[in-house]
């Protein structure tokens, strides 16, 4: 088992430079380091071995319920959803061959794919589908992807491969919940120490916040995938060990390369970055039921405090964009507004609000790429408006415990949505990870209207509207949209940009072939 902890060289060594990097060649692994080749065409055979970013005891292998990024990578291994996002952000059918709405969006028929089985030979029946989304909106035990489901009233059997759902209101923009990795279809049976789906591989074994392995699933519905016969995913909770584990060959592949040693880690002849420009957010968190964040003048201010082109350039080593406290960015309703750093009226702000000598404590963890240095960059920044921030640093595994939601300062990571899905995940009361605890009577009221408006039209104007009113008092203070730079092995191929926010190509590692 390769150690995520163990990491031969250290930070400093790799800034001082590619030409000082030799020295890397002769540390100690599995394999040493691999030699330069390219991948060649699509080969079938082979494992694949790759770093993620992340994880804990807190691992889990529900399809319904994954949060941190191996979660996520060994979901999108084994099951998948009725649609899916492709590599440009837009929906494809999946387990369902179609998916439609009835007139005036009340109802949707999904028609499942002729032909596809699960891992264990038995073809997906609309009983499963059916099964599946009652599983996931169980009054008693809501998986993550329930919020959004919350106009779901039920679901039948219409057909001998057709499902209907049936909705409480309209819903013009169903077809993306079920887009969502977390709807993962599953049989009417399903049990999650016995893992079963219909993605390109099959579940061997998994050891929670240390690493999980998959075989190819030789009955996959799309042709000639997947091209290896094994995929073993690495948890990493440490940047430097997982960029050791590439660089001496113990793994094909790492996600999430830090942003500020990309140049570093490039220069490896042996080694290819992937960059992905993405919708994916960087959000700090600011629980509004609790002071003093429950004052809107405080959470106004902290957003000034932040220079985000200097965050951008230090943290993302200025691979990424610029965020303004709202995400969904490819959504075509997307404001973009502009909030400049303004010191000055920061200090108005909190004096107004009884602050003036704001003292606070952020907690940060090594989530995903640049959390940290984020944290201390803010930090600094908010120093020069007479705001002290402490730091207190955890490790991933407490960060996502049972105190993640209750965190009044921290920090959080998303990837791609458009703002409604984001909105029923993020930013509503009932929203499964509403980490600011924000609950705006106005700002329901506008979503609601948005996400049962058929108009198109009118459901624009709701959208804007609805992020106009987060822009003004919600509880995201929203720096940055990184990009995403993963990192492979010149002799691994398939893996493509991707504007999901998931690393190395949306974590489907169907893809991927390994060269001889």
């Amino acid at each position: 088992m390769i150690s995520p902890t163990a990491a031969p060289f250290s930070r400093r060594r790799l800034l001082a430079g590619a030409a000082g990097l030799g020295a890397v060649a002769l540390l100690a692994g599995c394999g040493g380091p691999a030699a330069a080749r390219d991948a060649g065409p699509p080969r079938r055979g082979g494992v694949l071995r790759v770093g993620v970013t992340g994880g804990g005891a807190s691992d889990t292998l529900d399809p319904h319920s994954p949060a941190t990024n191996p979660d996520i990578a060994r979901t999108l291994s084994l099951y998948e959803p009725l649609l899916h996002w492709d590599d440009a952000y837009t929906l494809q059918p999946a387990v369902a061959e179609a998916v439609r709405p009835e007139p005036g969006a009340r109802a949707w028929t999904a028609t499942i794919r002729a032909g596809i089985t699960f891992h264990d030979g038995r073809p997906v029946t609309p009983d499963d589908v059916v099964a599946t989304f009652r599983r996931i909106t169980d009054p008693d035990d809501p998986k993550s992807g329930a919020s959004q489901l919350g106009v779901l009233d039920d679901i039948v059997v219409a057909g001998e491969r057709e499902v209907r759902f049936v909705l409480s209101e309209p819903s013009p923009v169903f077809d993306q919940y079920l887009g969502e990795y977390s709807c993962g279809i599953v049989p009417a049976d399903f049990d999650v120490t016995r893992p079963v789906g219909t993605g390109a591989f099959r579940f061997e074994s998994f050891s929670p916040g240390q690493q999980s392995a998959f075989v190819r699933h030789d009955g996959y519905w799309r042709p000639d995938q997947p091209w290896v016969d094994r995929l073993e995913l690495i948890n990493f909770s440490e940047d430097d060990a997982r960029i050791n584990a590439l660089l001496s060959g113990q793994v094909d592949a790492i996600d999430q390369v830090p942003l500020s040693l990309t140049e570093v880690v490039g220069s490896y002849e042996s080694i290819r970055l992937l960059t992905s420009g993405t919708g994916a957010w960087l959000p700090i968190t600011m629980r509004v039921d609790v002071e003093p964040f429950d004052d809107v003048r405080v959470r106004q201010a902290l957003r000034l405090v932040a220079g985000r082109e200097q965050m951008v350039n230090q943290v993302l080593s200025g691979l990424g964009a610029p965020a303004v406290d709202l995400y969904a960015r490819f959504d075509p309703e997307y404001l973009d507004p502009q909030r400049e750093q303004d010191l000055e009226r920061a200090r108005e702000l909190l004096s107004a609000a009884g602050r003036p000598n704001l003292s606070l404590e952020l907690v940060t963890s090594p989530i995903q790429a640049g959390t940290v240095e984020a944290a201390q960059v803010y930090a600094t920044q908010a120093r020069a408006a007479g705001v002290e921030i402490g730091l207190r640093r955890v490790d991933t595994s407490t960060f996502f415990s049972d105190q993640y939601l209750q965190w009044e300062f921290a920090q959080s990571f998303w990837n791609t949505r458009n703002y409604i899905p984001q909105a029923s995940q993020s930013s509503m009361p009932d929203a499964p990870f509403n980490e600011t605890h924000w609950d705006d009577a106005e700002y329901q009221a506008v979503i609601r209207r948005a996400r049962s408006e058929v108009d198109p039209n009118l459901r624009a104007q709701l959208v804007r509207r609805a992020q106009q009113i987060e822009f003004d008092r919600g509880g995201y203070l929203i720096w940055g949209f990184p990009d995403r730079v993963d990192a492979h092995q010149g002799y691994v191929g398939g893996l493509v940009p991707n504007r999901t926010g998931l690393s190395l190509s949306g974590y489907e590692f169907r893809k991927a072939w390994v060269a001889a």
